[in-house]
């Protein structure tokens, strides 16, 4: 069963889980479960999805009832009218604390003209562990907040991966070394990229909206063990 953080006759919100394809596509490879699918068993009537998340990550994700309300909420989206925050873990510590990541990515998938991306990110905690990998004797992370301003294609993962501070877990950007630690150590084998908090207007009313997902218990475990804690509302 999906986890529903909301739902009225207009849209559904999802806390999708880390390792599940939204629909099917080119780029899901092998899967035999989509999120769409499940959620039209669970909840009966049309669905129509009104964004997209990674296989990989997790967290917020909205529904649509009806072709009408998925192209009200891809306006919001494609006007910037949704603020997005999303959890990640990064290998090392990003200097400055806070920063915007301004660097131009491909509008679509990976070809096609660099269209303007910009992600805003703050370092929230920092641990470093003393396992050997390489010529260091011990191991630096962080826990970073990122707020994407643009919406490309695989836009936080590439952006951390150009300031050298990949998201752990991340097969396409990320460090195989340091992704192998973390299953090998921490016995986490997803990609620590969560949508957090998603804010944006109802498409029938205008009210503000505000949506939260909880972290499954792989990542709950892991920022426990790393005495991290999130930040309040």
């Amino acid at each position: 069963m999906l986890d529903i953080l909301y739902q009225d006759d207009a849209l559904i919100a999802v806390n999708k889980p880390a390792g599940l394809a939204v629909h099917r596509s080119k780029m899901v490879g092998n899967a035999e479960e989509f999120l769409i699918d499940l959620l039209r068993e669970q909840v009966g009537g049309t669905t129509y999805l009104a964004h997209r998340l990674d296989r990989a990550t997790s967290g917020v994700l909205l529904v649509a009832r009806s072709s009408e309300i998925a192209a009200a909420l891809g306006e919001q989206f494609m006007g910037r009218d949704v603020h997005k925050q999303y959890l990640a873990v990064v290998r090392g510590w990003p200097e400055p604390e806070e920063a915007v990541v301004d660097y131009p990515l491909p509008g679509s998938k990976d070809s096609g003209p660099r269209r303007e991306a910009r992600t805003r990110y703050q370092r929230l905690a920092t641990i470093e562990v003393p396992i050997a990998l390489g010529r260091y004797p011990q191991q630096r992370y962080a826990l970073v907040l990122a707020e994407p301003q643009t919406g490309r294609f695989r836009q936080i993962r590439k952006h951390m991966a150009h300031i050298h501070h990949p998201i752990i877990g991340d097969c396409q950007h990320g460090r195989g070394d340091h992704n192998r630690l973390y299953k090998q150590y921490f016995s986490c084998h997803r990609m620590l990229l969560h949508a957090w908090r998603l804010r944006f207007a109802h498409p029938v009313t205008g009210a503000a909206m505000c949506l939260e997902a909880p972290l499954d218990a792989a990542y709950q475990q892991l920022l426990q063990r790393f005495g991290w804690s999130l930040p309040t509302a």
